[in-house]
């Protein structure tokens, strides 16, 4: 959809933010003064998930989003769940559809000893990931990442603390207010955007796009998971498309003139129409991202421009 005077429509899609909200709002910030303000409050803003967990401040930072549509009324905005927000929402028995908590346990239950799952209060009727959210991991470094870990696997202690209540205590079913579930059971698990504009080598391209948290897996039909991710069916321990990582890293091959876009990855990667979105990985030294379409501007929290 362009508008009459032939001008395409801004996408901007944002990276990970994970509980920081002073880089959200130096980020948000700093997309107002760099987009005109026609474009800026017409724009599709994708926020491509992980609102939660790591950095001080999920509770505000949650705040600030659902604030949204009120003050861009003319904006359109998308919040994807990443892996951290189904977690999280599956703690606050949040997540879609009916299922047996028990049969999302079973493949991993090797592992529940090390990672430490939460066996408090509501635990036999939790999602898989709402218990290693909640729960205590027994490592004290996360070698990947290179920092320790923060209460559990999924680093939650900060996002009960800004709740107001200790890492792992059940009380935060009762401490998340309304508009927050609200905003945690309605995120999407993808969304599709058709024609949108991309300028390339070749010049501007029209294509559709399709965002999600961490990507599409390699091997398996395309459509047959855009169904799965549209009917947010959490009947599975795991969700691939928001948690993989090798494995979704690619755009599958039958997606032609298709921008895939994600975040999740900890790192800016653009390559062709396969745009990975997450320069900060929730590490406090690292900057939250923002691509802005068609111009494939990148816009960080960082950044200067005065």
């Amino acid at each position: 959809m362009t508008d009459p005077n032939n001008k395409p429509r801004t996408v901007i899609c944002v990276g990970d933010i994970h509980g920081y909200l002073t880089k959200l709002l130096n980020l948000w910030s700093n997309l107002r003064s760099q987009i005109d303000p026609d474009s800026f409050n017409t724009a599709t803003v994708i926020f491509l998930g992980d609102y939660c967990d790591r950095g001080p401040d999920t509770r505000k930072v949650i705040d600030f989003l659902i604030t949204l549509p009120k003050r861009y009324p003319n904006q359109k905005h998308v919040f994807l769940s990443g892996n951290h927000d189904f977690a999280f929402g599956g703690f606050v028995g949040l997540l879609a559809g009916e299922f047996e908590a028990k049969e999302t346990w079973q493949e991993y239950a090797d592992n529940e000893e090390r990672e430490g799952w939460y066996k408090g209060e509501g635990y036999e009727k939790m999602h898989l990931q709402g218990r290693r959210w909640g729960g205590w991991i027994k490592a004290k470094f996360n070698a990947a990442k290179g920092i320790d870990y923060k209460g559990s696997i999924y680093d939650a202690a900060p996002t009960f603390e800004s709740y107001g209540v200790s890492h792992g205590s059940s009380e935060l079913m009762k401490a998340v207010p309304e508009d927050h579930k609200k905003f945690l059971a309605d995120m999407v698990w993808v969304h599709e955007e058709d024609d949108v504009c991309i300028e390339t080598q070749e010049g501007v391209k029209h294509c559709k796009l399709i965002a999600v948290h961490a990507g599409l897996e390699r091997g398996k039909n395309v459509r047959e998971q855009l169904e799965f991710l549209k009917a947010r069916d959490a009947r599975v321990p795991k969700v691939t498309d928001l948690s993989g990582r090798k494995d979704v890293w690619d755009i599958p091959k039958e997606l032609t003139e298709t921008i895939l876009v994600s975040g999740h990855h900890g790192k800016l990667h653009i390559e062709g129409l396969r745009l990975i979105i997450d320069e900060g990985g929730g590490l406090e030294g690292n900057p939250v991202a923002a691509i802005v379409l068609p111009s494939m501007k990148i816009v960080r929290d960082t950044d200067n421009f005065s």
